[in-house]
């Protein structure tokens, strides 16, 4: 499993730039003009993980398989894009199909670069954006409701369950708030989930400034920054045009040298992936042997058989146990014969709930 993140913004503000950096493809066409992607472009990107590349030393794996993370590059959505102005509609589905939403902000002064509204102010863009985000969900969630009345009074028993959540939920939006911030009892989610609210989506602001002040970001990403804290999101500063120019060099040396040499450490897809993670609640467990060495993402919560079905689906219906590993183990015994000498290899059975690092190796019986 891994996960699913729509790149939104206004037009030219490095949406397409950093997409094209993120999945170093040329997919995307990063063009100096609005709706220059009109369709979704989808790019999968390996998850930078330094733990699977020791275990699969230690274990002499012939391959190294990364978990994957999946970028799409949504087209630049514009004022009134709720009512349809530009693509809008088009796009707003398409951003209703992702898990996470990555909104990226201009936050650079380029005269040679034109901003759809004529000025270059985030906030005011954030705004822009999450109003139409907020006016598709309210009109969709409109129609549902009416829907849904219409058939609980026929008795349908799942449209009576539904109904008062999304009344609920309706309520406020059209007060001007989003889904997410709607209580919803925990019994209820897996109804609530059916109403693919767009903004019940995590969010993580992405800060695109000039190479100059990638390092230390700008007074416009302070603003950001603030309002994300206010919001309890989160937010990043990443300068697309450097992502481009690392996507270029082959060698990680490269990169490397590159990065330091402009006072960074890693590049931002790092950062995205990390707080991407955090967004969702995710968490990686890890297969390994002499043929490959393998990650794999859960959510946090899952027990030892979802693990185990993320990777085939029989392993979850014949579950029998996990016999487990933790990272830390696995690398100060040396392996799984040295971990199992010292007794660090584990039993778990159909409760056990999956740790970051955890290293399985799983028995079933379809």
């Amino acid at each position: 499993m891994g996960f699913n993140c729509g790149i939104v913004g206004l037009p030219n503000v490095g949406k397409s730039t950093l997409f094209n950096a993120l999945t170093a493809t040329a997919a995307a066409e990063a063009a100096n003009y609005p709706f220059c992607t009109i369709e979704p472009n989808t790019g999968r990107v390996s998850v930078p993980d330094d733990r699977l590349d020791k275990i699969a030393a230690i274990a002499g794996s012939a391959k190294i398989i990364p978990t994957q993370l999946e970028f799409v590059d949504i087209a630049g959505l514009v004022r009134g894009a709720s009512k349809g102005e530009g693509l809008g509609n088009q796009f707003l589905g398409h951003v209703r199909s992702t898990d996470a939403i990555i909104h990226v902000l201009r936050c650079f002064e380029d005269d040679d670069i034109t901003h759809v509204e004529g000025s270059v102010d985030p906030l005011r863009d954030l705004t822009t954006i999450e109003t139409e985000l907020l006016l598709a969900d309210m009109e969709s969630l409109e129609r549902r409701v009416a829907s849904l009345e219409k058939k609980a009074k026929s008795n349908d028993l799942e449209s009576k369950a539904l109904l008062p959540i999304a009344q609920k939920v309706l309520i406020a939006l059209q007060e001007g708030k989003p889904a997410k911030s709607v209580d919803i009892a925990k019994d209820d989610l897996p109804l609530y989930e059916q109403l693919q609210m767009i903004t019940s989506k995590p969010i993580l602001y992405v800060c695109n400034v000039s190479e100059q002040e990638a390092a230390t970001g700008n007074h416009l990403t302070q603003k950001v920054f603030d309002y994300a804290k206010s919001e309890g999101a989160a937010a990043v500063v990443i300068s697309a045009a450097i992502e481009s120019e690392v996507a270029n060099l082959e060698s990680l040396e490269d990169q490397k040298e590159y990065l330091e040499s402009l006072g960074l450490k890693e590049t931002g897809l790092k950062r995205i992936i990390r707080e991407g993670y955090k967004l969702l609640d995710l968490l990686t467990f890890f297969t390994v042997g002499p043929k490959e060495a393998r990650a794999w993402t859960v959510y946090k919560g899952a027990k030892a058989p979802q693990a185990a079905g993320a990777i085939h689906s029989d392993f979850e219906r014949g579950f029998i146990c996990a016999e487990t590993i933790a990272y830390e183990d696995y690398i100060t015994c040396n392996g799984e014969s040295g971990a199992k000498t010292a007794g660090k290899l584990r039993q778990e059975g159909r409760d056990y709930l999956v740790k970051d690092g955890d290293i399985f190796h799983f028995r079933f019986n379809v």
